[in-house]
């Protein structure tokens, strides 16, 4: 062999290096679309759109039901950290401080120890106010608007002192929702299309409905929903996750309806620091643990660490799930994105194939 030949094949097996190493995370990624698959074809799950974004490079299938990648569907609380990004655009203003006092800019929530409530802890789940109200049922038995929520929100019994513990609250999320509707003064819902979905430019995602027919977003496995949505009740459908009612009510803990892609944009916003919705400096403050400790660490809106993701992820792991059978996860050492979205319940009889396609990404990239 010359000495041409030679650098020849070297330089071959140079550029072959990175292509086999990218066709082998492929295969491993097969794998993970694979669950999925099987899923579906059992009758398992209706419906699912697989995503990940790997260093650049992007992995992308639907499934069942779902006709194409870009499907909508109800992402239950992964409308967490979207709603409260579209809160922290005011943050960036200097339109409040974390450490503002709720009643600040919700006169009517005081007493007990309401007046203590500050922003930040209705972000991080230490409020104290309830994962759902007593009269969750009874308020979308009748329809009621979001207003009624809040109304009913800021009276009921705390469950413990501020600060003093963690529990989760999606009725927590929905006041620092309502305190973004009254210092912008635009409807909640209005406001995240102009602050998080137009500079994403996640065109295929609305808080409610939108723009989008009902038709136009998948259903939920209702059979196996959660209780407080009905629980797959009969009785419940006028007012369950498939109700025109509760897809147009735009729920700001649960009722984004999004694409995988779109989603993807999302976790791209903090884990690359791109500025376009919040300022770089402000994506990092709400990925780091603001919770005292002995507290389950949580940032603003965020899951984070370990546990936010799969096992195998790092300790930089930012994401969130939902009820409706959703988990986006991104995770910093790797650059790694990863979403999975389902018609199945999170409470289905596990292991609940979200999970398992998900642990194969995880394994994928590590």
């Amino acid at each position: 062999m010359n000495r041409r030949t030679f650098l020849q094949c070297g330089l071959g097996t140079a550029w072959a290096a990175p292509v086999i190493a990218a066709l082998a995370q492929r295969d491993k990624l097969d794998v993970a679309a694979d669950v999925l698959t099987r899923a579906t074809a059992a009758g398992q799950v209706a419906a699912a759109v697989l995503y990940v974004r790997h260093r650049g490079n992007e992995f992308v299938r639907s499934f069942g039901a779902a006709r194409s990648a870009d499907e909508r569907f109800v992402l239950g609380s992964i409308s967490k950290p979207i709603s409260v990004t579209a809160l922290m655009t005011l943050f960036d203003k200097g339109r409040f401080q974390l450490d503002d006092a709720a009643r600040k800019f919700l006169p009517e929530f005081t007493g007990e120890a309401r007046d203590r409530i500050t922003i930040r802890q209705l972000l991080t789940h230490v409020s104290g106010l309830p994962d759902q109200l007593p009269e969750n049922a009874a308020l979308r038995k009748g329809h009621a608007p979001l207003s009624e929520f809040v109304a009913a929100t800021v009276r009921t019994p705390l469950l413990f002192e501020p600060g003093s513990r963690y529990q989760y609250s999606s009725m927590a999320i929905m006041l620092a929702a309502e305190i973004a509707r009254r210092i912008s003064g635009t409807e909640f819902a209005a406001f995240v299309e102009d602050t998080v979905f137009r500079p994403l430019e996640m065109k295929h995602s609305a808080l409610g409905l939108g723009q989008f027919p009902l038709d136009a977003v998948m259903k939920c496995q209702t059979e196996h929903a959660a209780p407080e949505s009905g629980a797959g009740d009969p009785a419940a459908r006028d007012w369950d996750w498939n109700s025109p009612y509760w897809r147009r009510l735009g729920a700001p803990w649960g009722g984004v309806h999004a694409s995988a892609p779109d989603l993807g944009r999302f976790f791209g916003e903090f884990l690359h620091r791109e500025g376009k919705a919040i300022r770089p400096e402000t994506a990092r403050l709400m990925l780091r643990n603001h919770n005292p400790n002995g507290l389950t660490p949580r940032g603003l809106g965020f899951a984070i660490g370990t546990q936010a993701g799969s096992p195998g992820c790092s300790e930089a792991t930012f994401g969130h799930s939902g009820s409706t059978g959703t988990i986006a996860w991104a995770d910093p050492q790797t650059e790694t994105i990863c979403v999975v979205l389902t018609t199945l319940p999170g409470q289905a009889p596990r292991p609940h194939p979200r999970t398992l396609a998900s642990d194969r990404v995880a394994e994928a990239v590590a």
